[in-house]
């Protein structure tokens, strides 16, 4: 009996591409652009108003014949795509063309354009890396360089692999293409020449500094504004004002009002605001209504275009991400733009017709900008990244083509921290927990304190406060005095900005937990259940599941400063309601300096507090037992010491025995260097010796510089130590030195470089080779003149390669002349050192003649005897 009849595959959405790219530059392109997508592969460059986001999805869902995914760098720019180029198909979105963002989707069946960040894709790929149902996949704005954008790059080229009939594309304003095209394995380049208006640019630098300490400043947030209202008034038309962050665009809104009053709209656009009020700056102005000063960050710099906008006011800034590995600290700071930058946002305003930009800082300003940012790999904690590159199957990136390779020793610091969430094993593969982690819409440290918190937190409503506590610090959300527990009963009460779109966020965590499986994985052994009872206290325990290296203590009773398990010093805002608490669980802290870091150099910014059977229980792997010792006043001293990470719990004195010497020397000589060391004569001849052999001749002869010696301290300081060593001025190091040399090649040690050197004479003079840190110095020879009369050809040491500097010296030891041509200076020089010395030193031969005298240390009437 034959089965049922299938259902009929929807006949793929054909777009009329006449009628899209009517108007639009990239138009003139089409055919050079449906040849480089049957390519398979291609990378598209155009400026920024030819229309590359609006015509090239379309235009390859048509040639690939089923679902193209499009990322956008922005879930703002995600949607406004969607909906300008819905609206050119005459359809609305949801249809033909949809959308997916975080906590929005709207797809359908007919679906043919996709529009979606890098990190839905990302998750995607990372489920299913064959992309079943997708024909096609661009990724727009590659020139902004975000990690995941870098990421989804290279697993495309290798997702090519599997999947030969997938399209792959990548599109910027300005990007290096032969990178790109490298990456993607030979695809097509399509280049699309630059199509802006004419565009006048004009300078009004502020006569206040932009930055100081604390960001940008207030006074020149006056001077912008005023710029910013005059030039409006001049064009009559709508503007775009650049800002580096939120805070600094809702400040310069206010002073705007206050200028242009009812006359003119001002609307702020930033990642904080909710999704409606960022469809209204970017959905162009409705006919009637005033002209709009759009007050915007970066991101209406090239993902989207703000329609009807004619003048550009550009501040010059940007918040960018930097990495402090050493304080185990990321933060976005506010610097100047990159040169590439203010080009991209002074062609905003020419993108629809002549354009004016308005640059509000100095040419010598815009020369010290960089050319280009630097890429988000570079600069990122890379925790996230490494665990997708473990699901992807390539740990830390090995064999990845990508860009730029991440840096070696953040990708084994992130892997690290991984290891002690139990999300990667030792040789860097993910675990099951780390597969489900990795999956979920949320960063990694978000994702596991939400799926951890959701198995070890009291009662049946684990999960939702979870996830309340992800929600508030996966989002944009800012507590007053650091204190995140006051911040969520604000958000629960609806007090605080933000409020409903947090609640919605923690709604679709709750379920996404609820329906996360609860089992462990083998070798992390049953979740350790929270003792935490107040919700203050539990939020602190979801962060210390997030991030466990920045559990903290106070430093003392009334102290805003805390210790970080990590070893970071940090200071509580004043006023902060978590003084007083002596754990903590710190989410986020920053660099700072003056009162508000209290002498740390950092403050936290948000934070939770924490019972100590919490912090020692969600910080076990960071728990650790040791026995230290050191010298004190020439004994050694040791103590039993139990610390939480940097966090010293206990410290006890013990009795010290025999194994406690070698490493008490070793951690001095470490903190104080070399110099720690007594270094005799003999000592310090041999280092000097040895370190022009390895200059000269390299391996098997040692490198005994700082760093190498220092590097090597158990192989040739250590065996010179007994376990009554306790004072550093009786180590033998000439002993210690010689138990470097290369056997059987060390008998040519006294060969290559002598101690001693013969001279003409008949006594030997002593060779003083150069410090061990000079990269060209040269060994001398201090000697009297006439001990050398006859000697020709000036003496070379290490096989010949080094000439001897020789320091001729006078009877009475004062130096005469430097040189390493003994040849010339007895042609020449020495005439005039004859004529001068040999009135003041008579009873001292100074022969005419100085080849056919006898050399001689003595005086002319001892010689005659």
């Amino acid at each position: 009996m034959p089965g049922p009849t299938p259902a009929p595959r929807p006949v793929p959405h054909r777009f009329d591409l006449e009628a899209i790219g009517e108007g639009l530059p990239v138009a003139a392109a089409r055919g050079e652009l449906e040849a480089a997508a049957r390519n398979g592969a291609l990378v598209v460059t155009a400026p920024p108003g030819t229309g590359k986001t609006t015509l090239v999805p379309p235009l390859i869902a048509n040639v690939a014949g089923g679902l193209t995914l499009v990322t956008q760098p922005r879930r703002v720019a995600v949607r406004a795509a969607a909906r300008r180029l819905a609206a050119l198909d005459g359809s609305a979105p949801g249809g033909p063309v949809g959308f997916t963002v975080r906590g929005q989707r709207r797809v359908g069946p007919g679906t043919a354009v996709e529009m979606l960040t890098p990190g839905v894709l990302l998750r995607r790929l990372l489920a299913d890396p064959s992309l079943p149902g997708v024909a096609a996949v661009v990724l727009d704005e590659v020139h902004e360089r975000s990690l995941e954008t870098d990421l989804l790059l290279g697993m495309l080229a290798e997702a090519r692999l599997l999947r030969e009939d997938l399209t792959v594309g990548a599109m910027s304003a300005t990007l290096d293409a032969a990178a790109t095209v490298g990456v993607l394995g030979g695809a097509a380049l399509v280049e699309v020449p630059s199509a802006l208006h004419p565009l006048r640019i004009d300078l009004a630098p502020s006569p206040v500094p932009r930055l100081d300490a604390r960001g940008v400043t207030r006074d020149y947030l006056d001077h912008l504004a005023r710029t910013a209202a005059r030039a409006q008034r001049e064009e009559g038309c709508d503007a775009l004002v650049f800002l580096p962050g939120a805070r600094e665009v809702d400040e310069t809104v206010v002073r705007l009002h206050g200028l242009v009053g009812a006359q003119v709209e001002v609307l702020p656009l930033h990642g904080r605001l909710p999704a409606a009020q960022q469809d209204r700056a970017t959905g162009g102005r409705r006919p009637g209504e005033p002209p709009r000063i759009v007050v915007s960050t970066a991101l209406a710099e090239s993902s989207l275009t703000v329609p009807g906008v004619h003048l550009v006011v550009d501040a010059g800034l940007s918040r960018e991400v930097r990495r402090d590995r050493g304080r185990d600290m990321s933060g976005l700071v506010t610097v100047s733009a990159s040169r590439a930058a203010i080009e991209q946002r002074a062609g905003r305003a020419a993108r629809q017709g002549p354009g004016r930009a308005v640059r509000v800082f100095s040419e010598a300003e815009r020369a010290g900008m960089p050319a280009q940012s630097p890429p988000e790999i570079t600069a990122s904690d890379l925790t996230d990244a490494a665990l997708w590159l473990a699901c992807w199957g390539t740990p830390r990136g090995d064999g990845l083509p990508l860009l730029t390779a991440p840096p070696a020793a953040e990708i084994r610091a992130a892997e690290a921290t991984l290891r002690a969430l139990y999300l990667v094993d030792v040789e860097g593969r993910p675990t099951p927990a780390g597969r489900r982690v990795a999956r979920l819409p949320v960063g990694v440290r978000e994702a596991r304190a939400l799926r951890e918190g959701a198995r070890r937190l009291p009662g049946p409503d684990a999960a939702a406060r979870a996830a309340e506590v992800v929600a508030a610090v996966s989002d944009d959300h800012r507590p007053a005095g650091a204190d995140l527990p006051r911040l969520l009963a604000d958000l629960r009460a609806g007090r605080a900005p933000g409020a409903e779109r947090w609640r919605a966020e923690r709604d679709r965590l709750a379920r996404l937990a609820a329906d996360d499986p609860a089992e462990g994985d083998p070798g992390e052994g049953p979740p350790a259940a929270i003792a935490a009872r107040t919700n203050a206290e539990q939020a602190g325990a979801v962060l210390a599941l997030a991030r466990p290296e920045r559990i903290a203590r106070s430093t003392g009773a009334g102290e805003r400063s805390v210790l970080l398990a990590s070893g970071t010093r940090a200071a509580l805002p004043e006023g902060s309601g978590l003084l007083g608490a002596q754990w903590l669980a710190v989410w986020e802290v920053q660099r700072a300096e003056g009162r508000a870091a209290d002498g740390t150099g950092a403050v936290v910014r948000a934070a939770a507090p924490l019972t100590e059977a919490d912090a020692l229980a969600l910080g076990a792997g960071l728990l650790r037992e040791e026995r230290t010792a050191a010298l004190v006043d020439g004994t050694v001293r040791a103590r039993r010491r139990r610390a939480l990470g940097a966090i010293e719990l206990t410290s006890t004195p013990v009795a010290a025995t025999a194994e406690d010497a070698v490493p008490a020397v070793l951690s001095q000589v470490r903190e104080q260097g070399l110099g720690a060391l007594t270094w005799s004569e003999a000592a310090r001849a041999l280092r000097a010796r040895l370190a022009l052999l390895h200059r000269e001749l390299g391996a098997p002869w040692p490198a005994v510089d700082e760093e190498a010696l220092q590097d090597g301290l158990e192989t040739w300081l250590a065996p010179q130590l007994s376990a009554r060593t306790t004072r550093l001025d009786r180590i033998d190091l000439v002993a210690a030195l010689r138990t470097l040399l290369p056997w059987p090649k060390a008998a040519e040690l006294d060969a290559l470089v002598p101690e001693r050197l013969p001279v003409p004479s008949g006594s030997t003079a002593r060779i003083d080779y150069p410090a061990p840190d000079d990269a060209a110095g040269r060994p001398v020879v201090a000697v009297k003149l006439q001990e050398l009369f006859g000697l020709a050809e000036t003496p070379r040491l290490v096989r010949g390669r080094v000439p001897v500097l020789f320091h001729l010296l006078s009877p009475a030891r004062r130096p005469l002349a430097v040189t390493d041509d003994l040849r010339s200076f007895w042609d020449g020089p020495y005439r005039e050192v004859r004529k001068e010395m040999r009135g003041r030193y008579p009873k001292h031969p100074w022969p005419e003649d100085p080849w056919t005298a006898p050399a001689t240390a003595r005086t002319t009437r001892r010689a005659g005897r």
